[in-house]
């Protein structure tokens, strides 16, 4: 294979059979099911990354259902976004995720730079209930439930607050284990639909584990809890912060 064919189909890994194609993805009847808590400043302070400036001690944990996505098949994934600011501008800083497909990891981490590691979360419909879990192996680390469509919300608010930029910690190691890319992404959902939206009294559990350590951002208050239906497409970021340059 000459050079230029190497960097033409050097998009992703291994180079003779991608973990998945060329975006951009599209997602149908994707499922949001989030549940917005207050949690210890303290702890918010340790995990979020300059320049990125917490606006309030509390966290969305979501639990995130996708039936139809372009190249990525049907999974599901679960975890943490923190609200931030950057620079004056209002956004998401995903903490964690958690899901169950080996191509939507692969390329959420080698193209975003998403935080994502390999689990079992579930989102279902329990009778009344909306159910929402995530084991990490045998364990279960988080349990999250909510009243089914008890009150339905408008959607142009709920559409905004979803085109609200998502900013992310994208890191490459080198061969020595240093890192070769260690910058700050920003990304927005495009061409978005909201089908439906409610609310409802929602109740969040988190268990503490090595290796999925989403009780390090303990649940104080459970302050709402949502259930979104939408279609869109994940765009593709930008880099917005380079930690290697010197300034």
């Amino acid at each position: 294979m000459k050079r230029e064919d190497v960097r033409k189909n050097a998009y992703s890994m291994p180079l003779t059979s991608p973990s998945y194609p060329r975006g951009p993805y599209r997602f149908v009847d994707r499922e949001f099911f989030v549940i917005t808590y207050r949690t210890d400043p303290d702890a918010l302070r340790a995990v979020v990354p300059e320049p990125l400036q917490i606006t309030d001690p509390v966290v969305k944990y979501e639990f995130i259902r996708m039936p139809d996505s372009t190249g990525f098949g049907s999974y599901t994934e679960s975890g943490q976004v923190i609200p931030v600011e950057f620079n004056g501008e209002k956004g998401g800083y995903v903490h964690a995720m958690y899901l169950d497909d080996d191509a939507p990891i692969a390329g959420g981490r080698e193209i975003w730079g998403f935080p994502k590691k390999l689990a079992q979360p579930t989102l279902s419909i329990q009778k009344d209930t909306l159910l929402g879990t995530l084991d990490y192996g045998p364990v279960r680390v988080a349990t999250g439930t909510m009243g089914y469509k008890h009150k339905a919300l408008d959607l142009t608010q709920v559409k905004a607050s979803l085109q609200a930029p998502g900013f992310l910690l994208k890191i490459f190691p080198d061969v020595d284990c240093c890192p070769r890319v260690c910058e700050l992404v920003r990304y927005n959902l495009q061409d978005l639909t909201v089908k439906g939206a409610w609310s409802a009294p929602a109740a969040l559990e988190l268990h503490h584990h090595a290796l999925a350590p989403v009780a390090d951002l303990p649940v104080l208050e459970v302050l709402s809890g949502v259930h979104i239906l939408t279609d869109l497409t994940l765009g593709l970021g930008t880099v917005v912060h380079d930690y290697l340059k010197t300034e």
